[in-house]
């Protein structure tokens, strides 16, 4: 069953369902109400009866007095102690209550009861005569008139709810309209979007803040974000694409160059195999940083724990310097300053500051580890390169971007080492940020919060204590 037609038959149903309920409520509390009014009517003209009867008894004939309080569409009559009636009188419109059974009853009763078909008020009322004898006044009243006021009030009520019913439905009906409307136009767009391969959006109502508005801009937001993130795959892939093909183009035209004139000069060998092997080299490290790229966070195997961020820094500065031959200074604190962090994963950051100051500076590389200003503590790899013109610095940090598109491929750097390090200072719950200047240098800065917490990361972490438990 589509939704449209839930919305209807439950909405349809629901309504209807309630004024079913309301209308027999109705109809029961008017029928109690007439029924008590016609009892209490009942137990008056007897009590009537009772006080007169026993006024008058010694006076007047049983029967005469009698016909003086008899209901003009009941019966009255009087029984005594051991069951006989002394008397019955019955009204012109009620001749078939004097079939009645009368029957003594010592306390005083007030009742509906029904006979031949009928439903009569009958009330019994315990007198005590001038003699001290006991006897019982006992009042028949036709409820007939009252049932006459209920079925007419049923009719009402009942053509009222067929009446009711049918703006129930035309508004169920309009209701699953209203509601469908937006998810019939998302279902649309969406169709729309696998069809033609283009990402659209909903036109939304000005106004209108209601929770299928709010669906409508969430729906708008995700193909948003879905629009952007398909771009970036598409400029990825392109670019992974184009610096792929630039590395195997050079193999090739090398390894073509060495079967066609390898033999013939063998000058050519060394220089095509240095070239071969370089390319090859950096072929490697983009294969390995776009897959490390593509991989879900969840599998970095991320360790947290407290390192000292002054070792850190000598360990990769010591690295650099053996296999550079590179001057790089480091500045530590008088005290040794301790983030949270995963010592493993920040040495491959520090690796990716250094290797791009290397690349872009031929003076000395300066790393400082201190504390920073309100808590926390900071590394800060500074070169005195080329600088990064400031209109820039937002953009370095997309997958494949270079600042100058026309550098020579003797610099190396695939574009993707500072897109790397941004993801890389996330997942050890760092944020990684550059300060430069053209022409006079450029700073990296690690920042550590000092309420860093690895529970408050979105990957999933492992501290050292428990990897040491296990």
């Amino acid at each position: 069953m589509r939704l449209r037609s839930k919305i209807h038959l439950y909405s349809s149903v629901l309504f209807a369902a309630v004024i079913i309920l309301m209308n027999v409520s109705i109809y029961a509390m008017f029928w109690r109400i007439s029924t008590n009014s016609e009892l209490m009517r009942a137990e008056a003209e007897a009590v009537t009866a009772a006080a007169g009867l026993r006024e008058a008894a010694d006076t007047a004939a049983m029967r005469d007095l009698l016909r003086a309080y008899v209901p003009l569409d009941g019966m009255i009559g009087i029984v005594d102690a051991h069951g006989s009636a002394e008397g019955r009188v019955t009204s012109a419109g009620e001749p078939g209550l004097s079939r009645w059974q009368l029957h003594f009853t010592e306390e005083r009763q007030v009742r509906t009861v029904h006979f031949e078909g009928r439903s009569f008020s009958y009330a019994s009322i315990p007198v005590i005569w001038s003699g001290g004898e006991v006897a019982n006044i006992q009042v028949m009243q036709s409820m007939e008139a009252a049932s006459d006021n209920l079925r007419v009030l049923g009719r009402v009520l009942t053509a009222v709810t067929l009446l009711a019913l049918l703006p129930v439905f035309l508004s169920s009906w309009l209701l699953g309209r209203l509601v469908m409307r937006p998810i019939q136009a998302m279902t649309s767009t969406m169709r729309d979007i696998r069809g033609s391969g283009s990402f659209r959006r909903l036109k939304q109502q000005e106004g209108t803040r209601d929770e299928l508005a709010q669906m409508g801009e969430t729906f708008n937001s995700m193909i948003e974000q879905l629009e952007n993130n398909y771009d970036k795959q598409k400029s990825f892939v392109s670019n992974a694409s184009h610096e792929l093909k630039t590395p195997l183009t050079v193999i090739e035209s090398y390894a073509s160059l060495l079967l066609r004139r390898g033999k013939e000069r063998p000058e050519l060998l060394e220089e095509s195999l240095q070239a071969i092997h370089s390319e090859a080299v950096r072929m490697k490290e983009m294969t390995e940083q776009l897959l490390l790229l593509a991989r879900p966070k969840e599998q970095w195997q991320v360790s947290l724990g407290q390192v000292e961020l002054g070792a850190a820094a000598e360990e990769s500065a010591q690295a650099f310097r053996s296999a550079y031959d590179r001057a790089i200074s480091v500045r530590l604190p008088e005290l040794p300053v301790t983030a949270w962090s995963d010592a493993a994963k920040l040495k491959q950051l520090l690796f990716i500051l250094l290797d791009n100051a290397r690349k872009y500076s031929e003076d000395e590389i300066t790393v400082t580890v201190a504390e920073r200003k309100g808590g926390g503590a900071e590394l800060r790899v500074t070169d005195r390169g080329i600088g990064i013109p400031k209109d820039e610095l937002p953009k370095v940090f997309d997958r494949f971007y270079r600042v100058d598109q026309s550098r020579t491929r003797s610099i190396g750097g695939t574009g993707l080492g500072l897109s790397l390090g941004k993801e890389l200072a996330e997942a050890i719950g760092a944020e990684l940020t550059l300060e430069s200047v053209e022409g006079l240098g450029t700073t990296a800065v690690v920042a550590f919060s000092a309420k860093s917490n690895p529970h408050r990361l979105s990957y999933s972490h492992k501290s050292k204590k428990e990897e040491g438990k296990r």
